[in-house]
C-alpha cells in the first residue's frame, strides 16, 4: 500500500518512508491512499495477533511486510484490558500497563520497532524529534532508549506537566536528551514542525517524528480499539461506543480510522478540558486554533490539534458531514476533580484527570438517556497524577514497579527558550 500527504501536493511514499519522513515534504500528514474498509476482523487470541492481521493491508508489497507479526509481538507485550465499570454497560480499556503507564506506549514501542528495522545498517543516526504535553515523550523515551543508531531529543512545556512526568521525560540519559521549553504544547509542537520541513537542517541531521503526527503511531493505535470492540462484539453481540479523551486527536483518530474499516464500533464522543477548539468546531463554529490553556488534565492542553488535518481528509472536507458523525464536549478543571473524587467516594474507582474527564463525559451521556455499551479510554495510570488524585481521593495511589523504577533514576532537562534558532543550534551541536 501507498500513503499520501493530506494536502496532496507530494509524491506518494512506501510505508517504510512515511515512517521515516514523519511528516510528508507538502508539510501534511500521511494517510492510506486508500483505506481498507468493509473487512471481516475477527477478534485474535492476544492484542499482538488482531494488530498483526489489523495492519496487513497496510504493510503489504513493504519491506516491513515479512516483519510484521514479530514487530507486534515485540511492541504488544503487556495487557490492554477491557474492565466493567460500576454502571452496567459502562467500561474502561486500560491502557496504561506499559512501562510508563500511558496508553502512548502502545504506539512508541511499535514505531520504535519499525524504524529499528528501517534504520539497521545505516551509516548515519536518524534523530527522533518529539513535542510532549505529558505522556508521549516519556514513552517516546522508553522505547527508543538504547536503540543502536536512533537518538531522541524531547521537547516539553517547563512547569506544565506533572512532576512524576517531568522525571520520566529527564530520567533516561544516553540517546535521549530532555529539553524544557519556556512556553506551551504548542510551542513545542510549533518548534518540531518546522524543524521537519528545515530542508537545511535535514540535510545534515536526518529527522523523523514520533508525534501522533507520526503514520507509525498511528497505525498501531487502532489496534487496541479492534481487540477490545471484536473481542466484545464477539462475546455479546453489540457494538462497543467509546468516550476518548483527546487533545491533540491521535488517539480518536486511530479509533475512527478502525470504525471506518469495518471494526464493531458504535458512536466515538470526544472529550476535552478546557481547551475549547474541538467542542466549538462540532457545535457549528469554524475550526479556530489559539494558543492552549493549562489544565489539571495536561496531556490534552493543546490548542491546535495535529491530527484535526487527519480527520478533515477521512471527511473529504465535508464539514457538515464530519460535525454530523461526532460530538465533542469540553469538561473544566473542578468538574474533573469533582469526578476523581465522587467516582472514588461511590464507587471506588480511581483515574486519572484524562480518563475522568471522559467518564465524566458518559456519565452526561448516560443522564441523557443514551443507552448501549459504552467504554472509556484510560489514557494513563493515576499514580503519575498523585498531586492532583491524592487529595481528592484521600489516599496514595500505588505506583507501578515499571514506573517505580523510572522515578528512581536521577532525572535532568536542559532548559531552552521557544525559538527555533535555540532548537536548530541544539540539534546540529
Amino acid at each position: 500500500m501507498n500513503f499520501i500527504s493530506t494536502r496532496n501536493n507530494a509524491p506518494a511514499a512506501s510505508l517504510s518512508d512515511a515512517i521515516a519522513a514523519g511528516l510528508a515534504p507538502d508539510g501534511g500528514l500521511y494517510v492510506p491512499a486508500k483505506l481498507p474498509a468493509g473487512r471481516d476482523l475477527v477478534p485474535g487470541d492476544s492484542l499482538a495477533a488482531t494488530t498483526t492481521a489489523l495492519l496487513a493491508p497496510f504493510f503489504d508489497g513493504d519491506a516491513l511486510a515479512p516483519e510484521l507479526a514479530a514487530i507486534c509481538a515485540e511492541a504488544f507485550d503487556f495487557p490492554v484490558p477491557l474492565k466493567p465499570l460500576a454502571t452496567p454497560g459502562d467500561h474502561v480499556l486500560e491502557l496504561f500497563h506499559g512501562p510508563t503507564a500511558a496508553f502512548k506506549d502502545i504506539g512508541a514501542r511499535f514505531l520504535a520497532a519499525c524504524l529499528a528495522r528501517i534504520h539497521r545498517g545505516r551509516q548515519r543516526p536518524l534523530t527522533i524529534l518529539v513535542a510532549t504535553s505529558g505522556d508521549t515523550g516519556a514513552a517516546v523515551a522508553a522505547a527508543f532508549h538504547g536503540q543502536p543508531g536512533l537518538r531522541v531529543v524531547v521537547l516539553y512545556p517547563d512547569g506544565r506537566v506533572s512532576p512524576r512526568q517531568a522525571h520520566q521525560l529527564g530520567c533516561f540519559g544516553g540517546n535521549v536528551a530532555a529539553l524544557r521549553v519556556a512556553g506551551s504544547f504548542d510551542d513545542c509542537q510549533a518548534l518540531v514542525k518546522r524543524a521537519l520541513n528545515d530542508a537545511g537542517l535535514q540535510a545534515q541531521v536526518p529527522l523523523s517524528s514520533a508525534n501522533s503526527i507520526s503514520l507509525g503511531r498511528l497505525l498501531p493505535q487502532m489496534s487496541y480499539y479492534a481487540h477490545a470492540a471484536l473481542g466484545h462484539h464477539a462475546a455479546t453481540g453489540h457494538e462497543l461506543g467509546f468516550v476518548i479523551p483527546t487533545g491533540n486527536l491521535g488517539n480518536a483518530m486511530a479509533a475512527i480510522l478502525a470504525r471506518a474499516q469495518g471494526v464493531p464500533l458504535g458512536r466515538i464522543v470526544l472529550a476535552t478540558n478546557a481547551n475549547p477548539v474541538l467542542p466549538e468546531y462540532f457545535a457549528g463554529d469554524d475550526y479556530a486554533p489559539r494558543a492552549s490553556v493549562a489544565t489539571v488534565a495536561n496531556a490534552m492542553d493543546v490548542g491546535a490539534p495535529s491530527n484535526f488535518e487527519r480527520l478533515r481528509w477521512l471527511y473529504a472536507g465535508d464539514d457538515a458531514a464530519l460535525r454530523a458523525s461526532f460530538t465533542a464536549v469540553s469538561v473544566d478543571d473542578a468538574t474533573i476533580r469533582a469526578t476523581i473524587r465522587e467516582r472514588w467516594q461511590r464507587h471506588g474507582e480511581v483515574f486519572c484527570p484524562h480518563t475522568a474527564t471522559a467518564v465524566h463525559v458518559l456519565e452526561t451521556l448516560r443522564a441523557d438517556g443514551v443507552d448501549g455499551d459504552w467504554a472509556v479510554a484510560a489514557t494513563a495510570h493515576p499514580a503519575k497524577f498523585e498531586a492532583v488524585v491524592e487529595p481528592l481521593v484521600g489516599h496514595m495511589v500505588e505506583v507501578p514497579p515499571a514506573l517505580a523504577d523510572l522515578l528512581a533514576r536521577p532525572a535532568h532537562a536542559e532548559p531552552v527558550p521557544p525559538e527555533y534558532d535555540a532548537l536548530r543550534a541544539h540539534l546540529l551541536g
